[in-house]
């Protein structure tokens, strides 16, 4: 039986659940997928050259074929191994922000799958700034494909054992890490053409890159064409309840199986099932995706969350509000 019929029949497979890098990466030598931790949410990594392993992705996330994948590499030689030409407006990027949060769009090799990119002639490649991520990524000696490691649609993950909630069985191995640093996806800027233009807000923010590229702007929402990066285009970060957006505490109504999340205290907040009161935006943006899974677990049916300037990161924090509010 293959790895798509034992899935799709619900025939479940062991996961090991390990902390070492070097078992984490025997599993990718196997041609098996991989969840590991990174600085913004934990991956489900394969082997970026191997077509087979790139489909066990799609099947384990029920991730639609049309959804593109980020390359993550350890070393800067990589990315000749992935990118076509790296633009001087590349360049500036990946000079000041890897490693980091920062994913960039660039015309890829042929010798990279078309799968991995969705049938683009482009790639997202980034390097993550996290210990065990690093030191999976050298033990691997090979860049990784990794989305998300969740179901397609549900909150990203930002622990191991949320990364098991929804994949334990379906995936071969889960390299175990602490609570993730930033909490939110990387920042996609596509550096293909002859203005950067940022595809999905993250850590690293709009005004960051230009003090770095002045001229880099936000890519239109909705434009014609397929997706360059993950996020763009189908239902993402949803909890199973409602999801309400509202611009202050005194705008909520019903606290009833209610949870809340934001700055600002609510009055009567002990009448809702669940609540956080965040310090600070980076907090928010830390917490939003763990707050979401926590409902789901108390069977919430409304979350209202308290809307922020957006700026800086709150720009990528209220557009994962926007998404799994749709």
């Amino acid at each position: 039986m293959s790895y798509e019929e034992g899935i799709e029949r619900n025939c479940v497979m062991h996961t090991l659940l390990t902390e070492s890098p070097k078992k984490a990466a025997q599993c990718i030598a196997q041609g098996e997928i991989v969840a590991f931790p990174t600085e913004t949410v934990y991956g489900l990594g394969a082997n970026v050259f191997d077509e087979r392993a790139l489909r066990k992705i799609f099947v384990a996330k029920k991730r639609p074929p049309d959804n593109p994948l980020i390359a993550h590499i350890a070393e800067f030689a990589d990315i000749d191994l992935l990118a076509r030409r790296v633009p001087r407006s590349a360049e500036k990027f990946i000079e000041e922000f890897f490693p980091g949060p920062l994913t960039v769009v660039l015309a890829k090799r042929q010798s990279v799958p078309l799968i991995a990119t969705a049938g683009l002639p482009t790639i997202g490649i980034r390097m993550p700034h996290h210990p065990v991520a690093l030191a999976f990524l050298k033990a691997c000696d090979v860049p990784l494909s990794a989305p998300s490691a969740n179901l397609s649609g549900t909150p990203s993950p930002t622990t191991w054992r949320s990364v098991a909630a929804d994949l334990d069985g379906r995936i071969s191995c889960i390299l175990k890490g602490g609570h993730t640093n930033v909490g939110l996806e990387s920042t996609v800027v596509d550096c293909t053409g002859p203005v950067p233009r940022v595809l999905r807000s993250g850590a690293v923010t709009l005004e960051q890159l230009r003090d770095v590229i002045p001229s880099t702007r936000v890519a239109a929402q909705g434009k014609a064409g397929p997706p360059k990066s993950p996020g763009m285009k189908y239902r993402h970060y949803s909890p199973r309840a409602r999801v309400i957006i509202v611009s202050s505490p005194r705008r909520i109504g019903s606290a009833t199986n209610a949870a809340y999340i934001g700055m600002e205290v609510v009055q009567g907040i002990s009448e809702f099932r669940l609540h956080r009161i965040c310090s600070s935006v980076e907090k928010y943006a830390h917490e939003l995706f763990d707050f979401f899974r926590l409902c789901d677990n108390a069977h919430v049916s409304v979350i209202y969350c308290q809307s922020v300037v957006p700026k800086g990161l709150g720009l990528a924090l209220m557009d994962r509000m926007k998404r799994a509010s749709h």
